[in-house]
């Protein structure tokens, strides 16, 4: 965490967050989270509670999307409808596991950024291409390693909550990917919406995580689980590199300190 104070985030990159009780104090960049050593039971239970609250920003944003574009095609809002359903069992999952190992609601500082970042992208297939082909596909390696690292020690409980997410996140990727796709070959400057979106949520990105939170990359891209997502053999590639890349990077940034 930092003492110092921060100049407020650019509102033409962030909206206002979501409504959260008395319980949460809400922060607006990475260095203002308790982010304490990695693989000690603080850094765990900080981890749970903060997934929790990303889980609700996920949730946030597929309700919003079906409260904003109303006309959008029916098979579509039914995928929406069983992402919030999903996210909902997705927040209540980390609560358990957060409380049943010593946590507690509000015992650290939360981010809202996907929802606030999300909230300045206009239209649908630039919010889809941010948060399901970008955010969820993140969150997909990330299920994938723990579910491995759980399995790995004898952690039953915490391997069947990541089992459970990650199958929920390859088909929250790849409805999007599937529509996506569809829009693009309607219409291809949907290209360009997408390219800008994504630019958006890149700068917000930085804004927020910018310093010591670019340098957290504890996972590499889950090929095969992308795959079954409904990326195309180049698209995951490329991920692949960039990832690879991103943690030689972070690897001798340590080396150096």
């Amino acid at each position: 965490m930092t003492d110092q104070p921060l100049p407020p985030l650019d509102p033409a990159l962030f909206a206002e967050g979501p409504a959260r009780d008395r319980r949460f104090r809400v922060v607006d960049r990475w260095v203002e989270c308790e982010n304490p050593p990695d693989g000690t039971p603080e850094w765990r239970l900080e981890f749970f509670h903060r997934q929790m609250n990303e889980e609700a920003n996920v949730l946030e944003n597929a309700a919003r999307n079906l409260a904003e574009f109303p006309d959008v095609e029916w098979p579509l809002r039914m995928w929406l409808a069983r992402q919030c359903a999903d996210e909902a069992r997705h927040v209540l999952a980390y609560r358990r596991v957060l409380e049943a190992r010593g946590g507690r609601v509000g015992q650290s500082p939360v981010l809202n950024f996907q929802y606030k970042a999300l909230g300045r992208i206009r239209d649908l297939i630039g919010r889809l291409a941010v948060q399901n082909r970008t955010f969820e596909a993140d969150g997909l390696d990330a299920a994938t390693f723990a579910l491995a690292e759980a399995r790995s020690m004898g952690d039953h409980e915490l391997a069947a909550m990541y089992e459970s997410q990650q199958a929920d996140e390859v088909l929250h990727v790849r409805f999007a990917n599937e529509w996506i796709r569809r829009q693009v070959t309607a219409a291809p400057r949907n290209v360009l919406r997408m390219a800008a979106a994504l630019t958006q949520g890149a700068k917000a990105f930085l804004q927020v995580f910018g310093g010591a939170g670019t340098h957290v990359t504890k996972y590499r891209v889950a090929e095969a689980e992308r795959l079954e997502a409904g990326f195309d053999r180049d698209e995951v590639r490329v991920a692949a590199e960039q990832s690879n890349a991103r943690i030689a990077r972070a690897l001798q940034e340590q080396g150096e300190r």
